[in-house]
């Protein structure tokens, strides 16, 4: 479980993600969750991770207890969270500090209060003893052989309140032999200059190790995590997507972006930044939330365009319309086709997708004009790559892409007395020469038309077998005939190994369902390679 880190230790990247992020509305993670999340985070290359209470409660124990058999980390140290001892007590008696020390991790944070108030209404002890409390518990840690990093929790309130009650206290974990002294805005309610002026007064009093500690409550974590850098603070506390109580924290990968892209420091080992945005989508999937589409740096519409002004600079000249390379945090440029598209947008859109379209500025025209026809229907391609593709694969070769020809189709739902239902779909198409009808059920409507068109055509294009519908999203769209509204669907499909997604808008949801499900099944053959019917 030991870590050989290729960095020195001159600048700390913390993540929190298992303890702080995890208190996140909507999340729960189980030990196995956590243990997967560590070795992603130790892919990535953050130099502490922070695992938990041990002895707090039976999960934590456990984690640490399975994460020194089962991890072999390569760059992080694991790290263990809980706080000063009892008031009145002996650290080398205290049970909670003793947990830390049994948990087998090498480097321990130790929660602080540092805020007046909050030492004398929730520990209800003195000043003079919580200092007492801090001094006696990381000098024991210490002896104990353990690396000792102090949160000073509420610090920036505190200091507003008594600020040399606060500074004494970052003396006091100093002087005792804390490694790193950190200043938590743990209500969220501090602005960047304010870091800034705070974080270099505390410096320069104390002359301790600092780090930062923000939440996001003003939308100002990861602008006051740098600001407190700008300050002189050499540790930095983050969590993966910006997951933590309330709104969150300062989230781990601008953070480490800024540093490394904007501020020239090697936070991470060499090559790892260019992993940010799968080990962010891959952390997104253990929590079981959906990836931030437009999350700074690693959101799947970081670098997307849509604006036609846009798309004609980023044909010139990338650099004018994005900040970074995409590929430094191994994230890619999108082109969105919209009905904003210009002849620049659908020209990238297919060098994109592999289409050349050979300067042929009536084809491109024919597109564009298109585009904008479908979309004032209704339809919405920037959110539907797929459809878009076989439009655009149609125009180019003057016949759209057909692998089956659908003669017709119908679903019945039939609501029986007993107040069961059933759901029945028949189709009737033709495929390399052959009549098919097919019928199925399913668990709606739509799932039946699914499975209906799924039986007829798997014997013909056994490929299709692979294909799983993973989304299904329905939209009405503005109209003033109440039921009679237009509808839009969009479908999500997998082969196992890649997503696409298709639009259907029709007059109502079975229909433009069925638009979504010819196209995803028709993107789907082509994808696998397999050649069109004459």
């Amino acid at each position: 479980m030991t870590a050989t880190s290729e960095l020195d230790d001159s600048f700390h990247v913390f993540d929190t993600t298992l303890r702080d992020g995890a208190q996140r509305e909507g999340i729960n993670l189980t030990v196995a969750d956590k243990l997967a999340i560590a070795r992603h985070l130790d892919d990535f290359g953050v130099g502490f991770i922070e695992g938990g209470w041990p002895g707090a409660n039976p999960r934590d124990t456990e984690f640490f207890a399975r994460a020194r058999q089962e991890i072999d980390f390569k760059h992080a140290q694991l790290v263990a969270f809980g706080s000063t001892r009892r008031a009145g007590a002996n650290a080398a008696e205290d049970h909670q500090v003793k947990a830390l020390l049994d948990s087998g991790a090498q480097v321990i944070t130790l929660v602080a209060k540092s805020h007046d108030r909050h030492v004398e209404l929730a520990l209800r002890t003195t000043l003079d003893e919580n200092l007492a409390m801090v001094a006696d518990t990381v000098s024991h840690l210490k002896t104990q052989g353990r690396r000792v990093f102090v949160d000073c929790e509420h610090f920036f309130d505190g200091y507003r309140a008594n600020p040399e009650y606060a500074k004494s206290v970052v003396r006091t974990a100093s002087e005792a032999g804390a490694d790193v002294v950190v200043l938590c805005d743990t209500n969220g309610g501090m602005l960047p200059a304010q870091i800034q002026a705070v974080v270099a007064t505390v410096l320069a009093d104390t002359g301790a190790r600092l780090g930062i500690h923000a939440q996001d409550d003003t939308g100002c974590a990861v602008a006051n995590t740098l600001a407190a850098v700008d300050a002189g603070a050499t540790h930095v506390q983050c969590t993966a997507n910006g997951y933590g109580e309330r709104v969150g924290n300062a989230n781990l990968f601008p953070v480490v972006a800024a540093l490394e892209l904007k501020y020239g420091k090697q936070v991470l080992p060499e090559g790892r930044l260019r992993e940010m945005t799968r080990i962010s989508h891959a952390i997104a999937e253990v929590v079981n939330l959906t990836p931030s589409t437009h999350q700074p740096y690693v959101g799947v519409s970081a670098f997307a365009h849509k604006a036609g002004l846009h798309a004609s600079a980023i044909k010139v000249d990338p650099d004018l319309y994005q900040h970074i390379d995409p590929e430094l945090v191994g994230n890619t440029m999108r082109m969105l086709v919209s009905d904003m598209a210009g002849r620049a947008s659908i020209e990238l859109k297919g060098k994109e997708l592999g289409i050349d379209l050979g300067g042929d500025r009536e084809l491109v025209g024919r597109v564009v004009e298109r585009v904008k026809e479908r979309e004032l229907a209704g339809y919405t391609y920037e959110a539907a790559d797929a459809s878009f593709e076989l439009l655009l694969r149609a125009e180019v070769e003057r016949r759209p892409l057909k692998y089956f020809e659908v003669e017709s189709w119908r679903a019945i739902t039939e609501d029986r007395p007993d107040g069961s239902h059933a759901n029945e779909a028949t189709v009737k198409l033709w495929a390399k020469g052959e009549r098919i009808v097919a019928t199925a059920e399913g668990n709606g409507p739509v799932n039946a038309l699914d499975r209906s068109l799924r039986v007829a055509l798997e014997k013909i294009y056994p490929e299709l077998a692979k294909l799983d519908l993973v989304d299904y999203k329905v939209r009405i769209l503005e109209g003033v005939h109440g039921t009679q509204s237009t509808t839009r669907v969009l479908i999500s499909t997998s082969d196992g190994t890649g997503e696409w997604a298709t639009v259907g808008v029709a007059e109502n949801v079975i229909a433009a369902s069925w638009q979504a499900l010819e196209d995803a099944y028709t993107y789907g053959l082509l994808r696998a390679g397999v050649a069109p019917a004459e």
